[in-house]
């Protein structure tokens, strides 16, 4: 059953499985993505204890603004805060962050900039937190190509595109995404209900031409934007992953990654996976989640780099 609760600028729909004497985590969603790509994950956290929540983002399903007057901001520090908020809102001191994508992003900001709220980090494309600063300076052309989607939604005709066909769209996007994956159009249907929340394509469009300076953001979160452009490190226990087949994100887990990290941390390549890790990759999800629970409580300090078949 989905609950509500106000949690600095939204209403935040989510679902909450599990105890609530467990160990919380929070499960992350990303573009274009919902609360259900953590069905099996959250199944499985919860028979080892934790209390699993599971909120929509800003923008997609039952999440609404409270105010019409509030920038409908995609920026990082958007994600950021909305996270911060959530578990302020639902009164824990800290818990276990888990995404990928615009939920990984989120996870990684309060990592870095709130620590003290965060018991371990599982994070989606390695370290996720955007150099705006650094946009303009172009990519190698093999991996160019791939933010196809993303220079489309600089332009109108991108925005109307996204409005129009929303549904063909983000579902073209998980089979490029996703090239090893077979999903049917049950499961695509039951996520692209929430592209029909009404603040979706403005949100998705900004996200999309913010991080390329293309946007201004909100006044409200240039302080922490200011925050963000240093690229703080994470230093609490971490566990990263990427997909071998990744159609959009180059894999991350480099050295200049690693350096990002100056906690526990390990690095993990799903093999024959796609961006959307935890569905399509629920047993080795969870397990990264497992594990840095575990780094939490015992402070191993590692750094590897190793190849999980899935």
């Amino acid at each position: 059953m989905i609950k509500h609760v106000n949690a600095g600028v939204l209403n935040v729909a989510f679902e909450e499985l599990g105890s609530q004497e467990g160990w919380p985590v929070l499960l992350l969603h990303g573009f274009p993505y919902d609360i259900h790509a953590y069905e099996i994950v959250a199944q499985q956290l919860v028979a080892a204890g934790a209390r699993a929540i599971i909120p929509y983002l800003r923008g997609y399903g039952a999440t609404r603004f409270l105010s019409a007057r509030t920038m409908r901001s995609g920026q990082q520090a958007a994600l950021g805060t909305d996270l911060l908020a959530l578990l302020d809102a639902l009164n824990i001191r800290s818990a276990v962050l888990a995404g990928y994508d615009w939920g990984g992003r989120a996870a990684c900001i309060v990592a870095a900039l709130w620590p003290e709220r965060v018991q371990g980090l599982v994070s989606g494309e390695s370290y996720n937190i955007q150099k705006i600063a650094k946009s303009g300076e172009p990519d190698l052309p093999e991996n160019e190509y791939r933010l196809w989607y993303q220079y489309y939604f600089h332009s109108e005709r991108g925005r109307l595109g996204l409005r129009e066909n929303r549904r063909e769209l983000c579902k073209l996007l998980w089979r490029l995404w996703s090239p090893s994956w077979t999903f049917d159009e049950s499961t695509y249907n039951r996520t692209a209900v929430a592209f029909d929340n009404f603040d979706f394509v403005e949100v998705v469009v900004h996200s999309y031409r913010h991080r390329f300076g293309l946007a201004a953001g909100d006044p409200a979160l240039e302080q922490i934007e200011r925050r963000l452009a240093g690229q703080p490190p994470i230093a609490v226990p971490s566990v990263t992953l990427d997909g071998a087949v990744d159609g959009v994100m180059a894999m991350g887990g480099t050295a200049n990654d690693a350096l990002h990290f100056t906690g526990p941390h390990q690095h993990r390549i799903l093999r024959n996976i796609g961006h959307n890790l935890p569905q399509e990759a629920a047993e080795a999800f969870a397990e990264a989640v497992m594990t840095v629970k575990r780094l939490s409580e015992d402070g191993t300090a590692s750094y590897e780099l190793s190849y999980t078949s899935s």
